[in-house]
């Protein structure tokens, strides 16, 4: 087994796509922006990626630009020299070059700063970087993979991304899929998980009823393969060797995994104007997903560009 099938399991066809996608992608040293919820696994992808590429001997290091303070980030990124600000009593390399020969992981690259932005463009296009308190570039040989789980078209046209970083960065744009759309997925999942933490806390792995299985497939996973993993490792320890029952799972589960009785929506007696409540649902499920139109239309359960011809059409912007 390669290092794609140990670590990223999976067997629907829309995450496979994905995978194929990504092996394709990692024996070349092509830039590549990795789209998805939160906890679907992008940092597992670019791991996998560089395992599987030429640089798997040399350093992985993985960035979150939502941690990083602005004043801090160039600093980070790109080093600095003795002395170049207030605090600098030694120098940095900075994340760039402690990376020489492997690969950079920027995950959730839109919370990078504008300023830093640009910064960041001159790399991609040159592999030269200038520390803070330099007069001189270096020459770095790197592969960056970043991650984001905005819609970074749309913070472009925002003005909250530049265009040109996003052009440079969206050659190979791979997407994971949310949990709830990989058909099939949370049975090989659960019992993966539950084997491995129950061999990790070395106890005895719970099971599952038929009918928690059948909640957990209703479930919508908001956290993904993230909020799956931490169930396994709470019903590990919580109920080792017993069985778990539906009344065993969190409240959110159960309350959301009710089974569908065919009149969630009642109509009213005085009736409803259906181009306004179709408007309200579309404003709703981006207010939801801040802003996201390709998670925004997932919850609709239209297509990207069904959704986007009817923002057009409502001039919702």
């Amino acid at each position: 087994m390669n290092v794609f099938e140990t670590s990223l399991l999976g067997e629907s066809p829309e995450f496979l796509a994905t995978v194929r996608s990504a092996q394709v992608a990692a024996a070349t040293d092509v830039t590549v922006l990795l789209l998805g919820e939160s906890g679907t696994g992008k940092e597992m992808l670019a791991c996998a990626m560089h395992e599987s590429s030429r640089r798997s001997g040399r350093p992985f290091m993985a960035l979150n630009c939502a941690a990083l303070p602005e004043a801090l980030a160039e600093s980070e990124l790109f080093g600095h020299a003795k002395g170049a600000f207030t605090g600098a009593v030694a120098g940095s390399s900075g994340r760039i070059r402690a990376a020489e020969g492997g690969t950079l992981f920027l995950d959730e690259i839109g919370e990078l700063p504008l300023a830093i932005q640009a910064k960041l463009l001159r790399f991609l296009e040159t592999g030269e970087v200038q520390a803070v308190g330099e007069a001189t570039t270096r020459r770095v040989d790197v592969r960056v993979i970043a991650a984001t789980h905005r819609d970074l078209h749309q913070e472009v046209q925002a003005g909250r991304f530049r265009a040109d970083l996003y052009y440079r960065l969206n050659i190979i744009p791979l997407e994971l899929p949310p949990l709830r759309e990989r058909t099939g997925d949370i049975p090989l999942l659960l019992s993966a998980f539950t084997a491995r933490l129950s061999q990790q806390h070395d106890l005895e792995p719970p099971l599952y009823q038929a009918s928690t299985l059948a909640m957990l497939e209703r479930y919508r996973w908001p956290g993904n393969v993230r909020e799956l993993r931490n169930l396994c490792e709470r019903m590990v320890i919580l109920f080792a060797g017993r069985y778990v029952t539906p009344e065993n799972l969190p409240y959110e589960i159960r309350a959301e995994s009710r089974p569908a009785d065919g009149a969630s929506f009642v109509l009213p007696n005085g009736g409803i104007r259906l181009e306004e409540l179709e408007q309200t649902m579309i404003r709703q499920a981006l207010e939801r997903t801040h802003g996201n139109r390709s998670h925004a239309a997932r919850l609709l359960g239209l297509t990207r560009d069904t959704l986007l011809y009817r923002l057009k059409k409502y001039a919702i912007g």
